[in-house]
């Protein structure tokens, strides 16, 4: 029984690895909607990510307890913990819906 369900957790994870999705916010509204956006993906370096977008617009100090950084670009805001990405948010709408 136990390996039943955990075969169906462990698939459940796996399709829903597959989607293509962004958190857009407009507005001060947030939603989820499928994109296309070139964007950092999770688990990245901060060195990976300068280097494949270049240097951010704004880098705001880190807080907390593990160490958080918000780094801004034109579209999108790129959070790490530690100096790894670990979320991607699409702050202005530009995300291109996926084809």
């Amino acid at each position: 029984m136990k390996t039943g369900i955990l075969a169906a957790l462990a698939c459940g994870c796996a399709v829903s690895g597959a989607a293509l999705a962004d958190t857009v916010v407009v507005d001060h509204q947030v939603a989820v909607r499928e994109s296309s956006l070139d964007r950092p993906h999770r688990g990245a370096t901060m060195g990976q990510v300068e280097k494949h977008f270049g240097a951010p617009v704004n880098r705001h100090p880190t807080v907390g307890v593990p160490p958080i950084t918000r780094w801004d670009y034109s579209g999108f805001a790129v959070f790490f913990e530690k100096d790894r990405v670990i979320h991607t948010v699409v702050t202005d709408g530009s995300a291109a819906p996926a084809s």
